[in-house]
């Protein structure tokens, strides 16, 4: 889109020269975002929270998945159940699971109802990413409760260039039921290796992309196979074919494959049972001025993902307990989207509709020693929405923006969010700013439609929210030194839960019934005190509760009343430092601390509330130039993730990865 390619251009982050360059010598803030206000607007007039993080950074860091990008996010918290491959979560300001909107170039990943895995989303042809803290479903509909996280391709400028890549790594196996042990002389191994194209001019520009990974797995024994692999092709073309019109075509493709032998209590239970799948996401972006001030653009997107879980019998007398299932699903988001930008000379308003078509196909077989069962699921949902906003800067010194959503569906009917803020700038440097919203998330399928089993409520509501945050910036030093502090408050309403024990044997499993409040303080600081040195740090300080509770009051249940919300940690504190020497080494040491917090072990029955562990690793990466002439550099890679081999859990019962070493290469020409 327009509004991309100028942020792409624009946008300045505190990271390290480009491999061919010398190393700048100042500390930018990012300037130009586009996901706040879905227009390019200078950070310092954007009411709420916003995160940019730089793609060739990361990847500079050996960061080579978004999920790891966003542990450094202030306000962020990920969660993966110990494997590579495992279901990865991320929860936002203290909101569920399924509260962030998840988009590449527009197209939403998450799932009908919030679900999102992004265990298989990885940097390939990233130009960066925007995060958005707080709600923001007055411009992204559902999902958007707590923010939003969108990930933007590389646009393709100046003469073509080629990238390839090879990194292996290892690891220590853990040893089931033990301490974590080597699995063989080095330990268990990891492969990475990717390509990629790039170029065009102002009027035509590409980037292609294709990777593929896989690991061995955790657990040091062939009796348990925890492999997993993934491989991920990526594309966008781009056209300007005049001053007026723009267009951009995207596509991203992933495939999976990954073994996992552990039960819901993370006990080896299983040799043989693996998920897979594919997603493929599509994007068509094209905006025309029709009038010096009125630009229109429509955007069509699909996403969708077909996959499952095999279990077949581990032998012949595997015959008791659930000894055998199949599962198969396809889920499919079709959007399309017009707006129209109105730009006067201090403000842009934006006018805009949706309309989408969400479905699903899904069925699973099973055996067991109480007879066979199976379950189909063929639904589909219709939702449409119009929306407005105002962004504006009516004083020099002062930036409002303020917007309006309704949203309609065939299934929890009509919906209405709101946001506003404003941003005042009284000193050279400093910006304070202050914001309040809604935001909503709409029921899954399987809640509105289940049968079998569990029974759906096709009359449930949205889960939703309100929240108000204030916060200031402080930039100095030519803009080489900048501190940021933002105190937020949520409160989420209509919580969905589900009981074993409806009023009757006819009544639905899932009522909306509980609600619960999140509020934090979030700093961020940043220092780039010489030419090649640049620190960052965050630290986030969280409070949950829940207000109202579930149908289990129980101290193991999901939403006991009084009680902290699952996998949010009271403190989480990152750390960043990079270096360069003598222009063509560059490296970089992070530190991460999680506090003490929540969640459920499933070993017994009923689950146990239990308090998982605090822990800090710690990273080191170096990039060396060994060969840099004009078009061409070959360089050589080694990090070491957790490199004091830290113990810990992300999840309860599932060990996280030990000390990893990687060595790689790269060539760019």
């Amino acid at each position: 889109m327009l509004s991309a390619g100028i942020a792409s251009a624009a946008v300045m982050t505190a990271t390290p020269a480009p491999a061919q360059s010398a190393p700048r010598d100042t500390f930018h803030l990012a300037e130009i975002v586009v996901t706040p206000t879905r227009v390019a607007t200078p950070r310092g007039s954007v009411a709420g929270a916003v995160t940019v993080l730089d793609g060739e950074r990361l990847r500079a860091e050996g960061i080579t998945k978004v999920a790891d990008a966003l542990r450094e996010v202030v306000g962020a918290t990920v969660v993966q159940p110990g494997s590579d491959g495992a279901l990865t979560s991320l929860f936002l300001r203290g909101g569920e699971s399924d509260y962030t909107s998840v988009l590449v170039d527009g197209v939403p990943l998450n799932d009908p109802g919030g679900a999102i895995n992004l265990a298989d989303l990885t940097m390939d042809n990233v130009d960066r990413i925007e995060v958005v803290r707080g709600p923001a479903s007055v411009l992204y509909g559902s999902d958007a409760v707590s923010g939003v996280v969108q990930v933007f391709t590389r646009r393709g400028r100046g003469p073509a260039r080629a990238d390839a890549g090879m990194e292996a790594g290892w690891f220590d196996g853990l040893t089931p039921g033990g301490p974590a042990v080597a699995a063989s002389g080095l330990g268990r191994s990891l492969v990475r290796w990717q390509a990629g194209v790039s170029g065009g001019t102002d009027a035509v520009g590409y980037s292609f992309s294709f990777s593929r990974a896989s690991t061995a797995g955790l657990y040091g024994t062939p009796a348990f196979d925890n492999s997993y692999r993934n491989a991920v092709a990526s594309g966008l073309l781009r056209a300007q074919p005049d001053a007026r019109t723009d267009a951009s075509l995207m596509v991203r493709y992933s495939d999976h494959v990954f073994h996992y032998p552990t039960d819901g209590a993370g006990q080896l239970t299983d040799a043989n049972q693996y998920d897979h799948g594919t997603s493929t996401a599509l994007g068509l972006d094209v905006g025309r001025f029709l009038l010096p001030h009125l630009e229109t653009r429509l955007m069509l997107a699909d996403y969708r993902t077909d996959g499952g879980t095999e279990d077949a019998p581990d032998s012949a007398a595997d015959t008791l307990g659930f000894y055998a299932y199949h599962s198969q699903a396809m889920i499919e988001r079709r959007r399309a989207e017009a707006r129209a930008n109105w730009r006067a000379s201090r403000a842009v308003l934006t006018v805009g509709g949706t309309v989408e078509r969400e479905s699903e196909q899904s069925s699973s077989e099973s055996q067991s020693s109480f007879g066979p069962s199976t379950d189909r699921l063929d639904v589909r949902r219709f939702n449409h929405a119009a929306y407005v906003q105002l962004q504006g800067d009516p004083a020099g010194a002062v930036s409002v923006n303020a917007g309006a959503r309704w949203d309609g569906s065939g299934t929890y009917g009509d919906f209405i969010t709101y946001r506003g803020g404003v941003v005042v700038r009284p000193l050279a440097g400093l910006t304070l700013r202050a914001s309040a919203g809604t935001g909503f998330k709409e029921p899954t399928f399987y809640e509105n439609f289940a049968t079998g089993f569990a029974r759906g409520n096709p009359d449930l509501k949205p889960e939703h929210s309100t929240s108000w945050e204030v916060g200031l910036e402080q930039s100095a030093w030519s803009g080489r030194a900048r501190v940021a502090a933002t105190y937020f408050d949520q409160r989420f309403r209509d919580l969905i839960d589900f009981t074993f024990a409806p009023p009757s044997p006819t009544d639905p499993n899932y009522f909306n019934i509980a609600s619960a409040g999140a509020r934090g303080l979030e700093l961020e600081a940043g220092l780039a005190p010489a030419a090649r040195l640049v620190l960052e740090g965050q630290a986030t300080w969280l409070r949950t509760r829940v207000v109202e509770g579930g149908f289990d009051a129980g101290p193991g249940a999901l939403l006991a009343p009084d009680s902290a919300l699952l996998r949010r940690p009271p403190l989480t504190l990152t750390g960043n430092l990079r270096y360069t020497v003598l222009r063509r080494v560059r490296t970089a040491l992070s530190v991460r601390h999680v506090g003490t917090r929540a969640d459920l072990d499933y070993t017994g029955y009923p689950p146990a509330r239990v308090a998982l562990p605090g822990y800090a690793t710690v990273g080191v990466s170096v990039e060396s130039d060994v060969l840099s002439a004009p078009g061409r550099v070959f360089t050589l890679t080694a990090r070491v993730e957790n490199a004091l081999n830290a113990a810990y859990q992300e999840a309860a019962n599932f060990p996280a990865r030990g000390r990893t070493g990687w060595l790689g290469v790269k060539a760019r020409f």
